[in-house]
């Protein structure tokens, strides 16, 4: 399935934003000691960040401080990014992972956005529901990118046994790790993918298979 990223983002820019409307102090439960305004700064930075990637072509974007008025300032943050993904997918652009190409920010930044969006909304106590197939993909981009990344750059080991995750809700598989898959964890494509990211626990209800392998191979940073 091809995803239609600038719509996808559009959406879950507009979703954060609207979480700038709440309390800004709140804290962000798996962000460390960020409140929901460190959250919009981390989240309005890197939109510049990759902006300058592809209008500039490299990621050496300085910050600035943001003024008081951060919700603003974000969203002038995400119609400069918007902007500069306009370029047709296939154009060149610095990236820290193949594809070298503007299309990598398209995904990239969708699926971060998607990812704080729970984490803003969570922090105001109103975490809702994330787009499947996005959260599909993002299982996706841990396995086949940001693990193999970690691994290279010695930040993580690389696991001994393999893990096979099944989404019910969109049909999707993958495996982590080598080998046959010693155990299959199922949940929805939204639970995996925050499970990927330390933003909820496994379905281990769900689990078949060798759980102690499973629970190995998963103890690992698998994500920066």
């Amino acid at each position: 399935m091809t995803l239609d990223y600038l719509t996808l983002l559009d959406a879950e820019f507009a979703a954060f934003q609207d979480c700038l409307d709440g309390d800004l102090t709140a804290p962000v439960e798996h962000c460390g000691d960020w409140t929901l305004r460190d959250l919009a700064v981390h989240l309005g930075q890197g939109n510049l960040w990759a902006a300058t990637a592809i209008v500039d072509g490299h990621g050496r974007y300085q910050e600035q401080p943001p003024p008081e008025d951060v919700a603003t300032w974000f969203a002038q943050s995400a119609r400069t990014l918007t902007g500069a993904l306009a370029r047709e997918p296939e154009t060149a652009a610095w990236t820290f992972a193949p594809p070298r190409t503007v299309g990598f920010w398209r995904r990239r930044r969708c699926l971060e956005t998607a990812v704080h969006r729970w984490d803003a909304e969570h922090a105001l106590g109103r975490a809702g529901e994330l787009d499947p197939a996005l959260c599909a993909d993002g299982v996706a981009e841990v396995l086949e990118m940001f693990l193999p990344r970690q691994i290279r750059l010695g930040r993580a080991e690389a696991p001994e046994a393999a893990v096979r995750f099944e989404a019910t809700d969109t049909a999707g598989t993958w495996v982590l790790g080598p080998g046959e898959p010693v155990a299959t964890i199922t949940g929805t494509a939204q639970e995996l993918m925050l499970a990927l990211w330390g933003r909820a626990p496994w379905p281990w209800g769900r689990l078949t298979g060798d759980r102690e392998a499973a629970e190995k191979a998963l103890a690992r940073p698998l994500v920066p």
